[in-house]
Order: C-alpha cells, then structure tokens, then sequence
C-alpha cells in the first residue's frame, strides 16, 4: 500500500476541520433553536421533520394524533407553497396547551422545506375567554348578558319575517332585598344560581335565558305560534319557582314577578319591548307579585301616570313642599298624652295634601327617602316651640325610619350626627319594621349603640307583619313596641288575636318594652284594651287624626275615652286625606 503524501494528509485534516467546524456550527444552530421562546420545525417533501432544536412546548410527540395532523397539514402547505397561520392543541401527558403556529415553505439548496414556528398562546387565551365571558355573559349565574340577548332579539328584527314572532318576558324575584337582608348575600347569590336554572330548564336552543342586572332577568322565547302558548310556559315556570329553595341548611320561599311583551304587537325595537314587559311586570308587583301579566295599552297609561308622580315628587323635595302632621300616642288609663309621631305629607301642585301611601314607597324606590327623612326632622326643629306649647315639653317625638335606611349605616350615622345637633336628642324615637332587627345588617350590633349613646329611643313599628316570632322578639333591644293595627280591629270579636295579643304583651312586659296599640278606631276596641289588657298607650282616629302644624291651637286636648259625641265625629271623616289604611306612615 501506498503511503499517504504529504498533499493527502493535509487534505484529511483540511476535511477534518471543515467537519468539526460544521459539526460545531450545528451544535451552536441547536442550542440557539432550543434558546428560542417558540418551539421550531422543520418538514422535508415526504413529511419527515428534520428536528434542529424544538423548544419543550413544542409539538406533540410522535405517532400522535397532533403530529399525524401537523404533518398532512405541512405536506399540503408544501404542495400548495402557500405559507399560514393556525392554532393547535397539543397534548404532553396530562397538559395540554394551545399553540399559535406560523408555517412557510421555504427552499435551501435544492430541497423544498415547511419551517414552522409555534407559541404557546395557552395563558393568552385563557385570559381572552376570560374577558370574552366577562363582557358576554354573568359571571354569578354563567348566563348571557344583556346586550347578547339584546343582539339576537335585533337580529330577529332585522329579518323581518312576515309570519315570525317572539315573546320577551321580564321576571324579578319579589322582596329579593329581603332575602339579602335576612339570610346574608351569599344566600342571596346562590338563590340567583338556583332561579336561573329552574327558568332555564327545558329551553329551546332558539330561545335564551339572560339575567340583565340585580334580581332581574330577561327571556326570549322564539318562536311562538300564540300568546296561549306563551302562557302556558310561563305558569309553568311560575309553578317551578314557586317550590321551595334548599340552601346551605336554609328552606327559602321566592316568588316571581313576571311581565310579558309580544313582537310585533308590543314593539317593533328591542328597546320598546323591554319597557313594555318591564310595565306589565311591574303591574304584577302592584297587584299583589308572584304572577304573569301581559302587557296592554292600559298598562302604558299607568306607567306614564307613575312617571308624572315620580316627578312631581322630585321637584316637591326640590321645593320643600312638604309639611309634618303630628299624632298623639295616649295613654289609655289617664288621657294623657305620652309622646307625637311625626308623619309627613305631601302638598301637590294644587296645594292639596296627599298622604304617604301615593309617594313613600315611591320615595324608598328611587332613592329619595334619606332626603326626605332630613326633611321632616327639619321641619320639626323648627317648630319645635310650637310642639312644646300644644303637646308638652316632656313628651317624645317619634320619627319613621325606612328598613332599606336602618340598614344603612352611612345614613343612620349622618341621622344620628343630625338628632345630636338638634341639642335634645334624648326627645326623640326612631320607629323601624322588625325587619330591620331581624335582618342580617349591622342594625343591632354597630347601629343601634350610636342611638343609644345619645339617648335616642327605638320603637319596633308594625309588629306582626312582616318575619316576626316571639323568639326574634326575645333578641330585640327596643324601648317600645307597636302592635299593628291588624291585630287591634274588632279585638274584641277575634279570640285568636286576643290570645296573639296577650303572648305579645306578656313577653314584652318580661324584657321591659313598652306596648303601643295601632288603630285605635272604635270606642269597642279600647274598651276591650282597658279591660282586658295591661297595656297603656294606644293610637288611632278615636282619639285624633293627625294634626297639621297650622291646626295647633294649645293646649290640645285628647278626646274622651266614652263613645264619640256629634261633635266628635268630624274628625272621623276626614279619611280622604288620613285614611285607616294609611299604613306607611311618615
């Protein structure tokens, strides 16, 4: 064998090199490949992926279903030579990630080649879907928002079919606020979840379910062939709902407002038909709640009735025009009068006084009531000179407080702040629904010492109508406690109220309140009282109906307690303006 020349090994090494230079520049190309934040390939014409470095989050592994896919795809895009762009889900065990891949065919030397790039975009999707169903859907009950169904109830509109028609019904859970006062927000939250699954059981993937704010949620059913039909779904919706609740060891009862409009009939525009279902669902709270009521142009008057009281109301507290009437609390054994109680009054445009029924609860609905309430101990400051001379200096003033406001505290702290300034607090009472005891607010707890650091009183208003029991009553800390007026008409001809009567009497002389009597009406009625009961303080229209400031003529003198005289009776027609039914009063 020849030896090797001196040229031929020169030339080996000279080859030597090249490869150790290739073999090193290769090695530096993968190592900046697996540096890259995207995951690289690299695919020849018979679907072979020539691997240079692909990042951990790259492609799945082989003989996968991702890989068999990546690779029709590739051989496609190479006999196309079009580049792309798509995303793809890959699997590694138990992850799985999405990835944003950019392909492109390329040819090096004379080979055509498929690079791609992938991204994991697993966390940036995510958040996007996050966002998407923030802005799309509720995030408590999961369900659309109010401008998806929105969306589709315009784009039933727009098509404009000649026969095509649809229903949207309003429905608000009845009393919700005090659901939420008494079992907590939690409570309430999961009774939202739960409603919404009732109403949406049994829907058509046509129809949609959406909750558009609060209690309140809306629902399109489409199509409908009739309003019979309509009908018949609804009352059977209201049939679910009215069973009761199971949550967290609570057994809640919750019933369901329901008010219904009819495209084309009620509306050409979505807005139209939402106003319009909102209208007849709210002729069903008027009416007693728990119901359906279809919408009909009787209903339209009355809401533009409501809407003229609404701003008459405004503009009255704008302009103060409101004034205080004053009715005693007696004392049933001597005539004396034991303390007044503020109820305020409303002077129309006409100059006529309209009592509270027509604008309280509208009041409390809108947000006013804060206001007026500061009103009203206004109004008392100023005459207060006035009160001394016809009712005594001794005797107490009470002023009503809206449960929505007892539980409150940045108000009840401003009122409080308020009855300090007046320089006699100690004069005053705040009369409140049990509700407000009963409910789960800071009342008890934080509210109430503030009133009685200053000496303030506390009357429980209305007693046994609303979530009253005699062991919530052994919780409360009041000073007073005054019977409604439904358990004081005709006592003397109901046991059974006789019998309430006496276990409230009873428990309250036990934790040191005093009893007030409601409603006092009829000579009958006291005299059953007097006999019958210990109780000492009473109202009502027997003795006086509530005065206007400008009737003060001191001293004011209680009637009797024998029948009514000719002389009396007067007073007792004046109901136009203070009927018996005057419930809310302020």
């Amino acid at each position: 064998m020849q030896s090797p020349t001196k040229y031929d090994l020169q030339t080996a090494a000279a080859e030597a090199d090249g490869a150790l230079a290739v073999d090193t520049e290769l090695s530096i190309l993968r190592g900046v490949f697996r540096m890259l934040p995207a995951g690289v390939t690299v695919q020849d014409e018979q679907g072979r992926f020539l691997q240079l470095g692909i990042a951990v989050d790259g492609p799945a592994a082989p003989d996968s279903k991702e890989l068999t896919h990546r690779r029709e795809t590739g051989l496609e895009l190479l006999r196309t030579g079009r580049p792309a762009v798509a995303e793809e889900w890959v699997t590694d065990g138990e992850v799985k990630q999405l990835l944003l891949t950019a392909h492109r065919p390329v040819r090096i030397g004379d080979r055509d080649l498929l690079l791609s790039s992938s991204a994991d975009i697993s966390a940036r999707k995510a958040l996007e879907d996050q966002l998407f169903r923030a802005a799309y859907h509720d995030e408590l009950t999961g369900l659309p928002a109010r401008r998806v169904i929105e969306h589709r109830a315009d784009d039933l509109l727009q098509r404009n079919e000649p026969h095509g028609r649809f229903a949207l019904a309003f429905l608000d859970i009845d009393n919700f606020k005090h659901i939420n006062d008494y079992y907590g927000h939690a409570i309430g939250d999961a009774l939202l979840v739960e409603v919404a699954k009732r109403v949406g059981l049994d829907l058509r993937e046509t129809d949609m379910l959406s909750r558009i704010s609060g209690d309140e949620f809306l629902l399109l059913l489409n199509p409908i062939q009739s309003e019979h039909e309509v009908a018949e779904y609804i009352h059977f919706v209201l049939q679910r709902l009215r069973a009761p609740f199971f949550i967290d060891g609570s057994e809640i009862f919750a019933s369901t407002s329901i008010g219904v409009s009819f495209y084309p009939e009620h509306g050409r525009s979505f807005d139209e038909l939402c106003q319009n279902a909102d209208i007849a669902m709210y002729c069903v709270k008027n009416d007693g709640k728990g119901a359906v009521a279809f919408f009909d142009a009787s209903m339209e008057r009355e809401a533009l009735a409501r809407m003229k009281v609404e701003q008459s109301l405004r503009l009255a507290i704008l302009e103060k025009r409101f004034c205080c009437a004053f009715q005693a609390k007696v004392d049933i054994r001597t005539q004396d009068i034991k303390g007044i109680e503020a109820l305020v009054r409303l002077r129309d445009d006409d100059g006529i006084i309209q009592a509270p029924g027509t604008f309280i609860n509208l009041a409390v609905e809108l947000g006013l009531i804060d206001e007026l309430t500061h009103l009203v101990l206004a109004e008392i400051v100023k005459s207060i000179d006035l009160i001394n001379e016809s009712f005594g200096a001794d005797t107490t003033i009470s002023i009503n407080i809206a449960a929505k406001q007892a539980g409150n505290p940045d108000f009840m702290r401003a009122f409080a702040q308020a009855l300090e300034a007046t320089g006699y607090p100690a004069r005053f009472m705040i009369e409140v629904t049990e509700d407000a005891f009963v409910a789960k607010t800071h009342f008890q707890t934080e509210i109430l010492p503030m009133f009685r650091k200053l000496g303030v009183g506390v009357s429980i208003d209305d007693f046994g109508i609303g979530y009253s029991s005699l062991s919530a009553l052994a919780d409360i800390t009041a000073d007073e406690i005054k019977i409604d007026r439904s358990f004081i008409t005709d006592i003397h001809k109901r046991p059974r109220s006789q019998g309430i009567l006496r276990a409230i009497e009873s428990l309250s002389e036990a934790l040191g309140m005093t009893v007030v009597a409601e409603g006092i009406e009829t000579f009958e009625e006291l005299a059953y009282l007097q006999a019958a009961t210990k109780i000492r303080y009473a109202q009502g229209f027997y003795f006086s109906r509530p005065i206007f400031l400008e009737e003060l003529k001191p001293p004011v003198r209680m009637l009797s307690h024998a029948r009514p005289s000719a002389a009396s009776r007067p007073l007792q027609e004046n109901r136009s303006v203070n009927s018996r039914g005057d419930r809310h009063r302020r």
